[in-house]
């Protein structure tokens, strides 16, 4: 048997395979990972059974349930999955069709989605990857206030339904985005509660600021699912469901690729593989980056997307033991054949740090043009694909290459799901914690001691010009931290700020 049909996992039915024979995972190799094989796929049977599976946060983990909710320990757990869903139908139904209505009398054209991280690229790879059908999307998921600015500017806000996504309410870059919107559509004279929508944990900050504002609508946020596994929670269906996205369709592809990695037959668990091809590249230390190309413009998103997913449950110093360990798997990545102009030289002729990851689409809507003899574009882009692959290969790169039938809803839940459990899998083969993130929360604490020493030093600012060191001095604080505090402060226009030969004699002024 031919090498490429020994390393081939195809499931017919859904029109996906994966060809694992530019990495391929040999005999030998999956004898020596049969224990740590094991181990994973009883780690992830008991996480679907409901098991503390985050220990550091005593937190259950249930992404998976959210597909399939009979999975879900209990009858409550059930519910708290069905019920949201038939809102979230029903609720966006209403929207598309004028039955709910703005304030101003008119149809919604526009959701504005606000939230950060998880709470805003699963919505944001949907949006861009699925046809849209019903409202337009627009999205605040950063506290840059040019970026909100340009944003805001675009919409039409009497038409215009916001989302606030956030699970504790006090996440600061949307909470941030929420009170800019929310002093933008007072500006313009339309308020912002009876067009607003409130994804969030139940009795949370936001929860009751929306209960108390009388905002449109409140949708509960699971405490089990984390943001970077929430496109097929509240959090990525209403969204996806006001675009005019057959939710429904989105959720069986992820629960037919769930379904069918649930195999212990690793030969034919494609997300098992899928890992144990990242462990092969890496040595099981991440020491290679993934580099992830798409050859369809409708997954643009789709390394952006799987940069979270990955890098955050993946990259962690210490083990479930307590061991450092310092893992990892670095992704980035754009889309064929864009790249092809772009960082492919290095990944043929450069180092060799890194393996690729090649999504294949086979199908085009819009591909009879003929641009050169008998060759459409569609064409163009598979022999780029394939040749690539080739040079790659000819260069001695290892590469995995997906590939499914077309982009849709269906297609889409399925590759969502074999990332998010390829994550799994491969969290237990090298014994971590996948779904927590404490260097995300270390550096939310270390932005909250830099806002406090801004307002010291802002407090501190006299009219006298004095230099970042007198002012640190003064009031016992690190002069560099002091500095880049000056320098905000004065670019914002609240202090002069002079400069001279040298940064320690720039003198600020109230």
């Amino acid at each position: 048997m031919k090498l490429y049909a020994q390393q081939l996992v195809r499931y017919p039915e859904m029109g996906i395979s994966l060809d694992f024979s530019k990495l391929p995972l040999t005999p030998e190799f999956l004898a020596e990972m049969q224990p740590l094989i094991e181990r994973a796929y009883a780690d992830i049977a008991s996480l679907e059974s409901g098991a503390i599976a985050n220990p550091d946060e005593n937190r259950m983990v249930g992404h998976y349930w959210l597909r399939n909710a009979s999975l879900a320990p209990n009858a409550e757990l059930k519910a708290e999955i069905d019920q949201p869903i038939a809102d979230i139908k029903q609720f966006a139904s209403q929207i598309l069709d004028g039955t709910i209505q703005a304030p101003s009398g008119r149809n919604y054209s526009t959701a504005l989605i606000i939230g950060i991280g998880g709470s805003a690229l699963g919505p944001e790879l949907v949006a861009d990857a699925l046809p849209n059908t019903g409202l337009k999307l627009a999205f605040l998921d950063n506290t840059d206030p040019d970026g909100m600015q340009k944003v805001l500017d675009t919409v039409p806000l009497q038409e215009t339904i916001a989302v606030v996504i956030s699970k504790s309410g006090g996440t600061p870059e949307t909470r941030n985005g929420m009170v800019f919107a929310q002093d933008f559509f007072r500006k313009n004279g339309v308020a912002f509660a009876p067009q607003a929508v409130a994804i969030t944990g139940c009795g949370s900050k936001l929860d009751k600021v929306a209960e108390a504002e009388g905002w449109l609508k409140r949708f509960p946020m699971e405490d089990w699912v984390g943001g970077r596994t929430s496109v097929t929670s509240v959090v990525g269906l209403l969204p996806a469901a006001l675009q005019g996205v057959d939710i429904d369709s989105l959720l069986k592809g992820a629960a037919d690729m769930d379904a069918k990695t649930r195999s212990t037959d690793t030969a034919h668990n494609a997300a098992m593989k899928l890992a144990l091809a990242w462990y092969k590249a890496g040595e099981g230390k991440g020491k290679k980056d993934m580099v992830v190309l798409p050859y369809k413009d409708a997954l643009v998103l789709f390394s952006k997307y799987l940069q979270q997913l990955i890098m955050e449950s993946i990259g962690k110093k210490l083990d479930l033991d307590g061991n450092t360990v310092h893992q990892g798997l670095a992704v980035y990545g754009n889309k064929g054949s864009t790249d092809q102009h772009a960082y492919v030289q290095q990944l043929r002729d450069g180092i060799d740090n890194f393996f690729v990851t090649f999504i294949e689409v086979r199908k085009a809507a819009h591909d009879q043009v003929l641009v050169e003899n008998a060759f459409t574009s569609g064409d163009f882009l598979q022999g780029f694909l394939r040749g690539t692959r080739e040079a790659l290969a000819e260069s001695g790169r290892a590469s995995i290459t997906i590939s499914i039938d077309e982009v849709n809803a269906y297609s889409l839940g399925m590759l969502i799901a074999l990332f998010e459990r390829a994550v799994s899998y491969y969290a237990s083969l090298v014994h971590i914690n996948a779904y927590h993130q404490p260097g995300v929360e270390a550096g939310k604490k270390a932005a909250g001691i830099f806002l406090a020493l801004l307002q010291q030093v802002r407090d501190s600012l006299t009219s006298t010009p004095e230099t970042a060191g007198q002012i640190a001095g003064r009031i016992g604080a690190d002069e560099e931290a002091v500095y880049h505090c000056l320098v905000h402060i004065a670019e914002s226009g609240s202090a002069t700020w002079m400069q001279a030969d040298c940064a320690c004699r720039d003198t600020f002024a109230k």
